[in-house]
């Protein structure tokens, strides 16, 4: 039995899953296992999977469920004790999986490991960018507001952590969730919050950008109105199990979350948009202005500079081509 399992959810992903599976298979930490689950991909997608030469890669071909049902089909599929997950644009830097596995044995009370992110490129280039969150004193509010576990691939997770919040959902098929497979955003929040408010089990980070994660481009406006949705939906439907909780954190966490919406109308050009979510964002609560005072100022004046000057004239002064405009903070709200 491989000691650690890394799931890798896969769709129409020809362009850069060799990469991703050459970063994995270089990990410094050899007993491990690879699962890519080709989740109903019409391109050569599982054909690539399979040539690979790492003799630890298994794949699992399923029609489409979406992220969150490609992970539940890895999860089950997984024998190690430890399970990672790394979208397949994305990348590990070779002491990732090492790094995580010390630490979980380390600090046994520990169900989530996490790092920080180095931000690349379409073409794998770094950005200069990264996620670097909050790694120690985690509680459900951090989840809630920050999400400091960050992307999907930044996360190594003990087998026995996961299973403690699985579930079989009501219906015909008989089939294990982790991740809530009615969500096809937000569900990486969903999950952690789930976690943070019904286990016992902590979340912590390690230091250092061990995954490299891939900036896509392009139709960032059209997604910001279903991902608010699907964020209000995890909240309406995670308030049964904690109503103080959220009583008391909602406010905020919604504040944080449509100046994330802002930024990224402001990454999309849009300034009509932008400017309803930073509107939004003080109705809703001064915290993020208080907590992070410079991340929201410089949100402020993007959003409204967009709005006087347009989009071609911001992305000129901020030396950016429109058409290749990158949102730098998509997933952590």
């Amino acid at each position: 039995m491989p000691f650690a399992s890394i799931v890798v959810p896969a769709y129409n992903v020809t362009a850069t899953l060799i990469e991703t599976l050459d970063s994995l298979s270089a990990q410094t930490f050899a007993d491990f296992e690879i699962i890519v689950v080709d989740d109903g991909s019409f391109d050569d997608t599982a054909a690539m999977a399979e040539a690979h030469p790492d003799p630890r890669i298994r794949v699992v071909r399923q029609a489409n469920r979406g992220l969150a049902g490609a992970r539940n089909t890895g999860i089950a599929e997984a024998r190690g004790q430890v399970i990672g997950f790394c979208d397949a644009d994305d990348l590990w830097r070779p002491g990732k999986l090492a790094a995580h596995v010390r630490h979980l044995a380390e600090r046994p009370t520990v169900g989530i490991s996490y790092s920080g992110s180095e931000m690349i490129s379409a073409d794998s280039q770094p950005m200069g960018l990264s996620q670097s969150p909050r790694l120690a004193g985690i509680t459900a509010a951090h989840v809630f507001r920050r999400n400091p576990i960050g992307n999907g691939s930044a996360p190594v997770i003990r087998r026995a952590a996961l299973d403690s919040i699985a579930f079989q959902p009501d219906g015909p098929e008989a089939r294990t969730w982790w991740f809530d497979e009615t969500f096809r955003q937000s569900e990486d929040i969903e999950c952690w919050l789930r976690f943070a408010l019904t286990t016992d089990w902590e979340i912590e980070g390690i230091p250092g950008d061990l995954t490299r994660y891939r900036i896509v481009t392009g139709g960032l406006s059209a997604a910001t109105l279903k991902q608010l949705a699907a964020w209000e939906r995890m909240v309406d439907k995670l308030t049964p199990i904690a109503p103080a909780f959220f009583a008391r954190h909602a406010g905020a966490a919604r504040a944080y979350q449509y100046r994330y919406l802002a930024r990224r109308a402001v990454s999309s050009g849009d300034g009509a948009q932008a400017l309803r979510h930073l509107r939004a964002t003080f109705a809703a609560s001064w915290r993020p202005a208080v907590e992070e005072p410079v991340k929201t100022a410089t949100t402020v004046a993007a959003t409204l500079l967009l709005a006087v000057i347009g989009a071609d004239a911001l992305f000129r002064l901020l030396g950016r081509d429109t058409d290749s405009d990158a949102d730098t903070d998509r997933r952590t709200a």
